[in-house]
């Protein structure tokens, strides 16, 4: 039975973790070209289209920890502190993109779209999200290697 948890932990990771870290990474740089198209151009189709990425597999994402947690328990390491680390980081990363990243792709869309598109959005908009996307990609790369390395592992590895 953890054979499966595992699976589905580290499959879930890869199909649903994987496509929030691109698309929110290429949100910042889409931002900055639809700045200057019209308003139904075509990178503020890119950007809609990488926003519900992003959303759509946060949700999606819950799976990870869910068959995390219960692979944990049912290899005994609840208590672990790597793992307790990798939670409390799951966490973090958790509230980067349902804080900070999703609402600030939100807003930008809202300026873009909206009745009177600004001539181009501030360097900061962009910068601050790019920032926030980088933090949450940050924290999820480093959950990877604690989750690899695994101290006191019992494969040896």
């Amino acid at each position: 039975m953890t054979e499966f948890l595992l699976s589905v932990h580290v499959l879930a990771a890869i199909i649903a973790i994987g496509p929030v870290t691109v698309a929110a990474s290429m949100f910042p740089a889409f931002t900055r070209r639809a700045a200057t198209e019209p308003a139904d151009g075509p990178s503020v189709t890119v950007l809609r289209t990488l926003h519900r990425i992003c959303r759509v597999y946060a949700c999606v994402g819950i799976v990870v920890p869910i068959f995390g947690l219960a692979t944990a328990i049912s290899l005994g390491v609840l208590g672990d502190t790597w793992l307790i680390v990798s939670i409390a980081l799951t966490a973090a990363a958790a509230g980067v993109l349902a804080l900070m990243v999703l609402p600030d792709q939100s807003k930008i869309l809202a300026t873009l779209t909206g009745a009177a598109p600004p001539a181009a959005l501030p360097r900061t908009v962009t910068a601050q999200l790019a920032m926030y996307t980088g933090t949450f990609n940050t924290l999820w790369a480093t959950v990877t290697v604690l989750m690899i390395i695994r101290p006191g592992s019992t494969t040896g590895a």
